[in-house]
């Protein structure tokens, strides 16, 4: 999995911390503290913030005292939502659920679209069954049509759900619409660097208050890691995926690190407090 980048972290900053119900912005010399409390220095912020702004995801505005700060944009905040439901999915689909597909036709002039919209299907989770036709869980819909939306390719795709019919047990099909090794890599790679964060929390005398700033230095690289994980892996139906499949464990360990570090953090994250 690939180390994390200023940019990646500022978002997955925001979507632990910052999603107030008023969307309150974050100051710029708070997220220059919080991000260098993860390794960040002050220039890569500043220019990675710089980058989300041009894309769209953060906007300028002023904190309550006056400071300058970055607040999220619509799009932004529903792409976080959208993003909520992988990071803390609920149970695998079952098979009866069925798929969502999508069938598309980019017109030869506008071929650069057809680049972006097989990397975006792929980006969230959608394997190929034929050329021009990709395949998800139905459960991926919404996001899927919003995502499309938002970046204004939906006059060239449908979307469809259904059933797989044959002719090849759907298995053995999913494992060619897939690359599920390269998935499980990503899930063995999570466990490697995440269960001794998880054990040397567990591992703590009972009743030990956790300090706030080593909660958040622990919580967001995991959640940095883990939130990309989901978009890797589709949440096939258990009984599509291979023997001793990782992503069992690798969404236990995540769920407990979420549950013992999150809110644990947000202390340091609210008042700066060590």
């Amino acid at each position: 999995m690939a180390e994390h980048t200023p940019r990646s972290l500022i978002v997955t900053l925001y979507g632990a911390y910052g999603r107030s119900p008023g969307n309150a912005p974050l100051a710029v010399s708070e997220l220059i503290r919080l991000l260098h409390a993860v390794g960040v220095d002050a220039p890569s912020v500043r220019s990675s913030v710089s980058r989300l702004k041009r894309r769209g995801l953060l906007v300028p505005a002023r904190t309550p005292d006056g400071a300058a700060g970055y607040a999220l944009s619509p799009d932004a905040r529903q792409l976080l939502d959208d993003g909520d439901r992988r990071i803390y999915r609920h149970p695998a689909p079952r098979l009866q659920e069925g798929w969502v597909l999508a069938v598309f036709s980019v017109p030869e002039a506008e071929r650069h679209k057809r680049h972006l919209l097989r990397s975006r299907l792929g980006r969230l989770g959608f394997g190929t069954a034929a050329p021009g036709v990709w395949i998800a869980p139905a459960g991926l819909y919404e996001e899927t049509r919003h995502t499309l939306e938002r970046l204004e390719l939906a006059p060239y795709v449908e979307l469809f759900r259904g059933e797989h019919l044959g002719f090849a047990a759907t298995r053995e099909s999913v494992a060619r619409w897939w690359d599920l090794d390269a998935v499980a890599r990503l899930h063995l790679d999570f466990l490697e660097r995440q269960e001794p964060v998880l054990r040397s929390w567990e591992e703590r005398p009972a009743g030990t208050p956790p300090d706030p700033e080593e909660a958040y230095r622990h919580y967001l690289p995991a959640l940095d890691s883990w939130r990309r994980l989901p978009y890797a892996d589709p949440g096939l139906p258990e009984e599509l995926l291979p023997k001793d499949w990782p992503g069992a464990r690798s969404a236990e360990v995540f769920g407990l690190l979420h549950a013992r570090l999150r809110d644990a953090g947000a202390p340091f994250v609210r008042t700066g407090t060590t």
